[in-house]
């Protein structure tokens, strides 16, 4: 992947470059419902991980192979029995949080098979969803790009939901970087930012 193309991703996926930043060189990683790969190869090709991804698509897990990346098909629901604890440096998962429907289980699975976990979202808070509930529809954006009647999406959250979340179920989070577009929001966060991406490990 040339320089050309990881500018060209990090713009169309801000969150992988606020992942990047967190992951030192030669992590072992695992990248949950890892879609066609992109996330592993940009890491893999800006900070040498070594690592899986997880996918149950058929045509995700060929675009795996097409970019190079170790892929295995299962299904998240269903858990990680297959890895064993602190089995990777970090275990991450990648703007699909809000599509699991069992959210509390996979947290947990994944700070057992991982030191560190990394998930990214898309902000349910941000005033422009705010603005379009308030006007009677569902929200349509580029971080949430379907229709109410297509969407994968079956838990969507806000900042707040996620972090009260996480003191619930003993999750420690390390770093909070909020971001709209690839700008990073400071002020307001849970109302300016469009997406957000934790880092975080089991609570002592």
């Amino acid at each position: 992947m040339s320089t050309h193309d990881h500018s060209s991703l990090a713009a169309a996926r801000p969150d992988f470059a606020a992942i990047a930043a967190w992951i030192p060189q030669g992590a072992s990683v695992l990248d949950l419902g890892c879609g066609d790969g992109s996330l592993l190869h940009y890491l893999n090709d800006t900070r040498k991980v070594h690592g899986y991804g997880v996918e149950i698509d058929d045509l995700n897990i060929v675009a795996c192979i097409q970019n190079g990346v170790n892929v295995i098909q299962g299904d998240l629901e269903s858990g990680l029995s297959g890895f064993e604890s602190d089995a990777f440096d970090f275990v991450i998962l990648s703007q699909t949080l809000q599509a699991t429907r069992h959210t509390e289980p996979l947290m947990q699975e994944m700070l057992r098979v991982g030191r560190e976990g990394i998930v990214s979202f898309p902000n349910f808070g941000y005033w422009q969803n705010r603005l379009n509930v308030l006007r009677g529809n569902m929200p349509v954006s580029k971080d949430l790009p379907y229709q109410w009647y297509d969407t994968p999406n079956v838990h969507l959250c806000t900042l707040h939901d996620f972090e009260t979340f996480c003191a619930e179920h003993r999750v420690h989070i390390l770093e909070r970087r909020v971001m709209t577009g690839d700008s990073e929001v400071h002020l307001l966060p849970n109302l300016l930012g469009g997406m957000a991406v934790y880092r975080f490990q089991r609570a002592l």
